[in-house]
């Protein structure tokens, strides 16, 4: 019999094939899924759709300024050899998961252990996959090499025994938090948001995003695929997701902002931007909606996105529209929004869109090369995988990527926490600094 520990490591060199097995199941506990499948162990949920994953069939990585380009390439080569026994919803379908760093990691090495583990890029080709959709749920299984069709099949079987035959786990409570500490203190935080009003006011700069970690030391070992659980009742439209490499740390989340979805020849994103807290009565949060939706400041922030992610939509479509500005209101932070779509020109990659929207700059700034380099020179903390693009893509090159922002990167006692936010040219340090520690609350919520 096959040894379930042939799924825990990914094919290296070229495959010649790989063969896809498909069945539908009555149910599946995703919770007590994630707690036995081996790694890499992945997770995406969406409002309607939850997928967890298991295993690598094959693993795509890469490095350097055309990071998004290989793994389009190697991403289209790899469906290309791909053979599906059994027809399955699109939902179901095999789907390659993973992300990419916020910036090219060989111009811009890592600082500090955090990231171990978390190349330029990486994309999985799960070995096993559970979908969760309003339509059913359904069980997924890959595998390549001369005898791959048999080799899914017993996959396939094994893990649809296992996983029938798995008890819904009771939930850990939350492991409890030691003590905190700030990569940047306030002081040093006022001085960094007045150097870039500074170099607003010159001119320099229109905006630009400046973060902070935050790392906790905790009472025990975080229990992640319960963190996720909870962040699913408490976030329910906004996009979770695991990563649980093979080495490293797990990078987990639940963030409001999708960077783009492809499906065809339609295009949809959205511009997330200006930000304030949530009311402890429902006429102060009444009052802080309103106070937010006519701020002149969070206003001039968000078209700055507005506008950006319109031009650089506009070379790949034949039109470009923009709803209504809302209040879109989360658990601990409200923001602005405004949805966009647009119609391609022709067939277009996920990934070339991914390319040409990250960063926006919601998360980076304008002029973006501007921003960035006032990022580096600024944030004393490697960013990694926080605030970068992360996703999935499909067979048809369509797929859904969100900005990993509302994250954090657990590894052992230590969880690492991320938050940024917009500097123009009027942004108080203080008040960025609270805005900041809203940002932090869905995360340290599940670990306090």
């Amino acid at each position: 019999m096959e040894s379930s520990r042939s799924e825990e490591r990914a094919v290296s060199g070229s495959v010649d094939g790989a063969v896809v097995r498909a069945c539908q199941v009555s149910s599946v506990s995703l919770r007590s899924a994630l707690d036995v499948l081996p790694k890499p162990r992945l997770a995406w949920a969406t409002g309607t759709d939850s997928v967890v994953a298991g295993g690598a069939t094959k693993t795509l990585t890469a490095s350097g300024p055309g990071r998004f380009e290989t793994v389009r390439d190697e991403a289209t080569q790899l469906f290309d050899r791909l053979t599906v026994v059994d027809s399955a919803p699109d939902r179901a379908r095999p789907r390659l998961f993973g992300g990419f760093a916020f910036t090219d990691v060989h111009s811009d090495p890592p600082r500090g252990a955090t990231w171990h583990g978390f190349p330029g890029a990486s994309f999985v080709l799960p070995a096993v996959q559970c979908t969760v959709t309003p339509d059913g749920a359904w069980l997924t299984a890959t595998a390549t090499g001369a005898e791959a069709e048999q080799t899914a099949t017993r996959r396939l079987q094994r893990w649809q025994r296992r996983l029938d035959a798995l008890p819904e786990l009771e939930r850990s409570t939350p492991p409890g938090i030691v003590s905190r500490q700030y990569t940047t203190s306030r002081e040093e935080w006022a001085t960094q948001v007045e150097t870039a009003t500074d170099s607003i006011s010159q001119g320099n700069l229109q905006k630009v995003v400046l973060a902070q970690s935050l790392t906790a030391t905790l009472d025990r070992p975080a229990t992640v695929p319960d963190a996720l659980a909870r962040l699913g009742e408490q976030y329910p439209g906004c996009s979770r997701f695991l990563f649980d490499f093979d080495d490293g740390g797990a990078f987990f989340g639940a963030t409001p902002e999708r960077l783009v979805s492809v499906d065809g020849n339609t295009v949809e994103t959205e511009a997330l931007a200006g930000s304030t807290g949530r009311g402890d009565t429902p006429e102060e949060d009444e009052w802080l909606a309103s106070e937010l939706a006519d701020s002149e400041k969070d206003a001039h922030e968000h078209e700055l996105v507005v506008e950006t992610i319109r031009d650089q939509l506009d070379p790949l479509t034949t039109e470009v529209r923009t709803g209504k500005r809302t209040v879109r209101q989360l658990a601990t932070v409200q923001h602005l929004q405004t949805p966009i779509r647009g119609e391609l020109t022709q067939d277009e990659h996920v990934l070339s869109l991914v390319r040409a929207l990250h960063p926006t700059p919601a998360v980076g700034g304008l002029p973006p090369d501007a921003a960035l380099r006032s990022i580096r020179e600024s944030e004393t903390f490697d960013r990694g995988w926080y605030a970068a693009p992360v996703g999935w893509i499909d067979a048809d090159g369509n797929g859904t990527f969100a900005v990993a922002i509302r994250s954090a990167i657990a590894d052992g006692r230590t969880a690492t926490l991320f938050a940024g936010a917009g500097i123009v040219a009027d942004s108080d340090p203080d008040r960025e600094w609270d805005e900041l520690q809203l940002k932090y609350r869905p995360i340290l919520d599940q670990l306090a």
